[in-house]
């Protein structure tokens, strides 16, 4: 086996060295970042069964029963572009040509049979993981300076769409949706356009279609307030003969003291129930109202009675109509959990709420877009129900806020988080 060092300013360069000195059948052995670039140490002629054999030797010694894995990190030379490789094979293959296949070795000085590294699998593993992070980095930058080249009405789009906190997924697929015919004179129109015109929403009509409406999500979401709201804005065009609202929060201090205020000041009844089993039954002696609206227990996500609650509001409420609130001020991670949590429910719209509390709308705007979930009211504010507003009469609205808070904050992305937002997910579609 000829091992040999190169130092190179990128990946690509070294990799273009060890292709066009060792050839397609070099093996990349280690890489490390250094100040003035990359160092990779490449091989040829390598017996990859002489590796694994030695392996389970070492690892019979120590009294283990089998060898660790290696983690696979596999650049193609011939090809000039990399590429990872997934797992070890399970016996000796041939390497395809261009493979290079990263597994750290030395050899003893005395020549002889090759024998695992003596520093051990882990700091292996973590080269081999640095490689890959490096590789896949230089692969997002690639293919985004490709598309820039290509397509730079699009990826002008796609800029703007991340400046308004817009998740690199969801922007991608609203960009697939631009016209073909598009130029460049209306470029400051498509993003908040986009938005606008694939922004899911339902209008008064189907979200209070049913004769029973809960609403749910997790503690501090605004649900108590919106049931409020709903129900004066209900009570305002039909009356509140035909009202009732029932509380399941039997958990947070004052829950119902609240909400049985604001019954009390629209004159409609209140009930409460505290297990599924209550909520059957006072569902059944409401059967003749025309609505009834749910205020259900707030939970945090990784509470244990989540489940319990879930459970609780399927068996009393089977047939109830579900509205999520969801917080519009609340981060992209927190509000994917949300929306998953309470998925098992089948909400069939979200109320987005504290839409006056959001310093940007995107990760809230990207959440409804990627899970399709259709928003049927806006909250901005504590007033009942002035500050409820139906989502299909607020489209429009709601883009330029978003848009608006951009522009007095603005999100700065440099070219590197591009290549990697957009580079990547692009690569890997």
């Amino acid at each position: 086996m000829k091992i040999k060092r190169y130092t190179a300013a990128s990946m690509r360069v070294a990799l273009a060295l060890v292709r066009a000195e060792q050839g397609p059948d070099a093996v990349i052995l280690s890489s490390r970042r250094m100040e003035d670039g990359i160092e990779v140490i490449a091989a040829v002629d390598y017996d990859e069964t002489l590796i694994f054999d030695a392996g389970r030797r070492l690892a019979s010694t120590a009294g283990a029963a089998s060898p660790p894995s290696v983690a696979q990190g596999a650049p193609s030379v011939a090809q000039g572009a990399p590429s990872v490789a997934q797992g070890p094979p399970p016996a000796r293959t041939a390497a395809p040509p261009g493979s290079l296949q990263a597994k750290p070795v030395h050899t003893p000085a005395g020549g002889g049979d090759l024998v695992p590294a003596d520093a051990g699998y882990g700091a292996m593993q973590r080269e081999l993981r640095d490689l890959r992070h490096l590789m896949e980095n230089e692969l997002a930058s690639l293919t985004w300076k490709d598309k820039r080249s290509r397509d730079p009405l699009r990826v002008r789009v796609l800029e703007e769409l991340a400046a308004l906190d817009i998740a690199a997924d969801v922007a991608l697929s609203l960009v697939k949706l631009m016209p073909a015919n598009l130029s460049i004179e209306r470029l400051a129109h498509i993003p908040a356009a986009l938005l606008a015109r694939h922004l899911p929403v339902i209008g008064d009509g189907g979200a209070l279609g049913a004769r029973v409406v809960a609403v749910v999500g997790p503690t501090g979401a605004g649900k108590t307030t919106s049931i409020a709201k709903l129900a004066a804005r209900w009570s305002l065009r039909h009356g509140v003969d035909d009202l009732a609202i029932v509380s399941t929060d039997g958990h947070r201090i004052g829950a119902r003291e609240q909400l049985l205020t604001y019954a009390r000041i629209l004159g409609a009844p209140m009930h409460a129930a505290n297990s599924g089993e209550e909520l059957a039954q006072v569902l059944k002696r409401l059967s003749s109202k025309k609505l009834v609206l749910i205020d259900t227990a707030g939970i945090g996500l990784r509470d244990a009675r989540a489940t319990e609650q879930l459970t609780a509001l399927q068996l009393g409420a089977a047939g109830a109509q579900i509205l999520l609130a969801l917080p519009a001020h609340g981060e992209a991670q927190a509000l994917d959990a949300i929306t998953a949590a309470f998925a098992p429910l089948s909400p069939f719209a979200c109320i987005l709420t504290k839409v006056d509390e959001a310093a940007s709308l995107g990760a809230a705007l990207s959440t409804v877009l990627r899970h399709k979930l259709p928003i049927a009211y806006l909250s901005n504010g504590q007033r009942v129900p002035e500050d409820l507003h139906s989502a299909h009469r607020r489209r429009i609205w709601l883009v330029k806020a978003a848009v608006n808070l951009k522009q007095h904050a603005p999100t700065r992305r440099d070219e590197s988080y591009l290549a990697r937002s957009f580079g990547r997910v692009h690569a890997n579609a």
